[in-house]
């Protein structure tokens, strides 16, 4: 399962902190950390998920399986572990579907999207 964090996110207010690295970036940074003890876990950054309004944007795929757009994380390290953990379960699911019981709490309530696989007429 690949995890797609957004480096460019800026949360509401980001700009009256003065920080010198976006949301995004520190998001980017925390799920990193957290997911190289995972062997099911894969990172990417890219530049601008367009979901802006949510800030700290994350997409999490795998071949064949249902995709989730996240988003209005924290960048804080429960958010991030709780984004790894459901992106491990995720990865030990058949088909993307994990069950709400299931779902670390830091995650329930971040779900901006479901997106089903792409299915070729070669797939059976």
């Amino acid at each position: 399962t690949v995890i797609t964090i957004c480096e460019t996110c800026k949360r509401e207010g980001w700009a009256d902190q003065n920080a010198s690295e976006t949301d995004g970036l520190k998001f980017a940074k925390l799920v990193e950390q957290i997911s190289t003890k995972s062997e099911m876990v894969i990172t990417r950054r890219h530049s601008c998920l367009m979901g802006c309004k949510n800030g700290c944007n994350v997409i999490i795929q795998d071949n064949n399986k249902l995709s989730y757009a996240l988003g209005n994380f924290t960048p804080d390290i429960e958010s991030a572990q709780a984004l790894v953990s459901y992106a491990t379960l995720h990865s030990e699911s058949t088909n993307g579907q994990v069950p709400y019981r299931s779902w670390p709490e830091k995650v329930k309530g971040h779900f901006v999207a479901r997106i089903p696989p792409i299915k070729r007429s070669s797939d059976t």
